[in-house]
């Protein structure tokens, strides 16, 4: 019986025409199979209350994050698998990724996975693990960023970001854009004058801190930890579930 099928396909491929159109089918399919799903992707992705999209400073420290090549070596996503979920806490929602331009889920593990690392250490360890990361974790093999903390944060352009983002169907509102540069300002310094405008765009539950604890002004370090420490910490689980409840 393979003979006759083998026979078969050698025929196939001495027609030049007939092997084009049964690829350009095959293709079709593969291709429908894959496209199809995505005009319907914001049914199939419940809406979670509570995720909002990424501040200007937050914003900032993602495109540090990404600079860097942190994704490289750090997952953002944590399966449903057990072990994963007792390592790491509640499985990760697509909704959390929803305002995600790229998407960070990553498939390699070389340090932890980051989905839920949001308020787990106090800013301070997050900027002693990024200048020096075997002084907290010996045997950690990651390189340093101690020039995070030397480098001015660049805001001036901040509000392009949010504005590209728009375009793609992040739901930035005029008023963010044109703060961008002072929210992200306001942010990092609770005693500013742009503080009160940051809770006002974003919810009262946004962070306002001085994260990287250098006094005023913004630095890289700033932002990536503000970055860092937001993760995970939109959406409220209740405990030993996975049912994303209110966040804020």
């Amino acid at each position: 019986m393979r003979q006759p099928m083998l026979e078969k396909h050698k025929k196939v491929e001495r027609h030049s025409i007939l092997l084009s159109i049964m690829i350009i089918v095959a293709a079709s399919f593969g291709g429908i199979f894959e496209i199809a799903p995505l005009f319907t992707i914001d049914e199939t992705i419940e809406p979670v209350e509570g995720i909002r999209p990424y501040t200007p400073l937050e914003l900032a420290g993602r495109n540090i994050y990404i600079r860097e090549g942190c994704y490289a070596c750090h997952s953002q996503m944590i399966r449903r698998l057990r072990d994963e979920v007792e390592r790491y806490g509640p499985y990760s929602l697509a909704a959390e990724s929803r305002f995600d331009h790229p998407m960070l889920w990553g498939s390699k593990r070389t340090g932890p996975d980051l989905a839920r690392i949001g308020d787990k250490y106090s800013d301070d360890w997050q900027v002693a693990h990024l200048i020096a990361p075997r002084e907290l974790v010996p045997r950690s093999n990651m390189p340093g960023y101690p020039f995070l903390a030397e480098t001015r944060l660049r805001t001036e352009d901040l509000g392009l970001h949010l504005q590209a983002l728009r375009m793609t169907g992040v739901p930035y509102s005029d008023a963010q854009i044109t703060a961008a540069t002072a929210d992200a300002i306001g942010q990092g310094d609770p005693d500013s004058e742009e503080s009160e405008g940051v809770a006002k765009r974003y919810g009262e539950g946004v962070a306002i801190r001085d994260f990287a604890g250098d006094g005023p002004g913004l630095s890289e370090m700033d932002a990536i930890v503000a970055y860092l420490q937001m993760l995970g910490t939109l959406v409220k689980f209740d405990s030993g579930a996975n049912s994303g409840k209110e966040g804020g």
